[in-house]
């Protein structure tokens, strides 16, 4: 079990994570103001949050090289959470630290390497619906107007704004957007694309008196929140933080991949977890956006020269600057300018990946994933995910039954002696028809346990039936039980019932529920041979 210890902080590469550091904070800075105005608590809030996880993730965390802070899904998660309690902002922060416990509690019980186990689909229409989320609430401030709560609120209101945009707004926005996407790459590897978009856009806003800006942006150390729980919605605020904590550890460990890609490292998945929910749970206190790894910032930090946790560090420094001294600069930034950078965000978020192979994807995949981006959009990313993890569950556990169902075989007939070798077959036969043997192969679960019994139900009248699991590494409390009601029916028909090949794990569990309990030890045999043989004696017993 990981121990909370803070990284050693080397010099080694002193000057790498130095530049590194200041690189990822200059390109952290528009996007933590503009995923602060986004989730709806203001850009202070996303500023505090890239200060709290960037610092504490850093410090605490299992990557090198990772810069933390929010991102866009964390913030439209966040931003339910706040439209939920917009009335008790102590009471949304206090979801945000329970978020960090629950990552901690992940780290503690080392589930880190399990997180990346949910479904491709299931992310891809997450991440999908989460880019078209960004782009559509961000739609009515590129052009000038409030920014409508929701995604159906914004689809309401954008045909009648669109008729009264405001042109000087619209028109900022666009060349955000433009800068974002077409800044020559030898001046945004010194000036990175969102910060250049920002300063630009806002030095053009001083000529025009009808743009909308960000206005008073607190400096200063941030107001500590108190924990709140509203006892009423308990219920909803666990939900809430379990599903922020698991789409941070999800985002992060998959940085995590990517920054060992590029730096040749290896990740400790569950201290990175730990380091996450330490970052999160302070930017809860500090009335923080939940955070987590950030893919750009990350690569922007390697690209730059940053190895160490001391980069991690240098960035949430640097933000903590601009936090205490430069909020009157930054409440002069056009909402235009950030929406601009915002819509950028969003269409990189969009999984263009599975997109561009849609009609070649198999067709419960493309479902599935059309359904959680339709739930992520227009009912809510909890629901979203909820359901597309149960129905990838489901799909999952069909196609193992299957698997399994093909791996069960009963023989009772001559034509079904090609399961059998040359010895067993020539035993087999001495039989008469008399035995019958239930083969049954690979792991055996609950999806496999109707057809198991189905086909032993099916086989005609015998006197003598083999059950043989030889084969079988494994088996669930499902399959077991349902081994125990075909053996309890056997012996109700008269039946005597002999067992092959047990192997350990299979034993354990037969035996702890007890199933073996009814079956003698002469009943039990090492091989298919020796029970066919067995078999054949008690056949020629009852005939005589």
């Amino acid at each position: 079990m990981h121990r909370i210890m803070v990284n050693r902080l080397s010099t080694a590469n002193l000057s790498g994570d130095l530049f590194g550091g200041i690189t990822a904070a200059v390109i952290a800075l528009p996007l933590a103001l503009a995923f602060g105005v986004a989730s709806g608590m203001g850009p202070i809030a996303g500023l505090y949050g890239a200060i709290c996880v960037g610092l504490f993730a850093a410090l605490f965390g299992g990557t090198s090289s990772q810069i933390s802070g929010p991102t866009g899904p964390m913030t439209i998660v966040a931003a339910s959470v706040f439209t939920q309690f917009a009335d008790q902002p102590a009471v949304a922060f206090t979801v945000v630290m329970m978020s960090g416990g629950f990552q901690i509690l992940f780290g503690y019980l080392r589930i880190g390497r399990y997180v990346n186990l949910m479904p491709y689909p299931v992310i891809s229409g997450f991440m999908t619906g989460i880019g078209l989320i960004i782009i559509i609430l961000q739609l009515e401030p590129l052009i000038g107007h409030v920014a409508a709560p929701n995604v159906v609120n914004a689809l309401t209101a954008l045909p009648s704004d669109i008729k009264t945009l405001n042109a000087h707004a619209a028109a900022l926005g666009a060349l955000s957007l433009a800068i974002c996407f077409w800044l020559p790459k030898p001046v945004a590897r010194v000036f990175p694309s969102p910060l250049f978009a920002l300063i630009t856009c806002t030095i053009a806003a001083i000529f025009f008196t009808d743009i909308p800006l960000l206005g008073n942006v607190p400096s200063g150390l941030p107001s500590w929140q108190v924990p709140s729980v509203d006892v009423a919605q308990l219920s909803y605020m666990l939900v809430s933080a379990a599903v922020l904590a698991a789409l941070g550890s999800i985002d992060s460990l998959l940085t995590s991949l990517v920054a060992d890609n590029m730096s040749r490292t290896f990740h400790d998945s569950d201290k990175e977890l730990v380091g996450q929910g330490i970052g999160n749970l302070v930017a809860g206190l500090a009335g923080g956006l939940a955070g987590a790894g950030a893919t750009v910032r990350t690569l922007a930090n390697i690209k730059a020269g940053g190895r160490t946790p001391l980069s991690g560090v240098v960035h949430a420094v640097v933000l903590l600057l601009v936090a205490l001294g430069l909020g009157p600069v930054v409440s002069i930034v056009p909402h235009a300018a950030l929406a601009g950078i915002l819509l950028k965000v969003g269409i990189d978020v969009i999984d263009w990946r599975f997109l561009r192979r849609w009609h070649r994807a198999p067709r419960t995949d493309l479902i599935l994933m059309l359904v959680v981006l339709v739930l992520t959009v227009f009912v809510d990313v909890i629901t979203a995910v909820g359901v597309g993890i149960v129905l990838a569950s489901l799909v999952f556990v069909k196609e193992m039954a299957d698997v399994q169902v093909q791996s069960i075989n009963t023989i009772v007939d001559v034509e079904d002696y090609e399961l059998l070798k040359a010895d067993e077959t020539a035993e087999f036969r001495k039989c008469n028809g008399r035995a019958a043997i239930l083969h049954l192969s690979g792991a055996m679960s609950f999806g496999a346990a109707n057809e198991m019994m189905r086909r032993i139900v099916s086989v005609r009248p015998v006197e003598v039936l083999i059950v043989d699991l030889t084969d079988v590494p494994s088996i669930d409390g499902s399959a077991a039980l349902t081994l125990e009601e075909i053996i309890v029916r056997a012996k109700a028909a008269k039946q005597k019932v002999l067992t092959v090949g047990m192997q350990f794990n299979v034993a354990r569990i037969l035996s702890r529920l007890g199933v073996l309990d009814d079956l003698r030890e002469t009943t039990r045999f090492a091989s298919r041979l020796d029970a066919i043989v067995a078999a054949q004696k008690l056949c020629s017993v009852a005939q005589s």
